[in-house]
């Protein structure tokens, strides 16, 4: 398997769903539902065997685009092909609250640390996850700064932030 179309062809003939593909950027778009059996049948599948998980990447559109991007880096150390997988969500659920996707930290447990960071930067929660708390920022800390609409507090615990 040598190619990002190849590896979208064996998705959607191994799980029956219908994905994108963004040519010029080599990402495959999957929706929030289809992410964890994708994940895991690329892992398994001989023919991908993507053994790690390089990086996840959480990305806020802004307030006139509405949506957060995920992009999920896995790379197969023996067949040295990498492939990205892209969701795309609401900035808020339909409730006003911060959006929620599975967690595939029982896939890749590399996981676990990139989505606590994407939890605390940007505001993505991750059902499931064995951990979710702030990695980054001290537990009261309030909002998610890389947020478009994001203010940074003038003091914290009585220290002034801005300068």
């Amino acid at each position: 398997m040598n190619s990002i179309s190849a590896i979208k062809e064996l998705i959607e003939q191994h799980l029956g769903i219908s994905i994108s593909m963004d040519e010029p950027r080599g990402q495959l778009t999957l929706g929030v539902d289809e992410l964890v059996p994708v994940c895991d049948l690329l892992w398994r599948n001989p023919a991908t065997y993507f053994d790690s998980l390089s990086c996840l990447t959480a990305i806020d559109n802004g307030l006139e685009a509405g949506t957060l991007e995920i992009i999920y880096t896995l790379y197969s150390i023996p067949n040295h092909l990498t492939c990205h997988l892209r969701l795309e969500l609401p900035r808020l659920d339909s409730a006003g609250a911060l959006p929620e996707v599975p967690t595939i930290s029982h896939i890749w447990k590399t996981a676990d640390w990139h989505e606590r960071e994407a939890y605390d930067l940007v505001g993505v929660k991750f059902k499931d996850h064995p951990d979710l708390r702030r990695i980054l920022l001290p537990e009261d800390w309030k909002g998610h700064p890389l947020r478009k609409d994001y203010d940074d507090p003038d003091t914290y615990h009585g220290v002034k932030v801005k300068y």
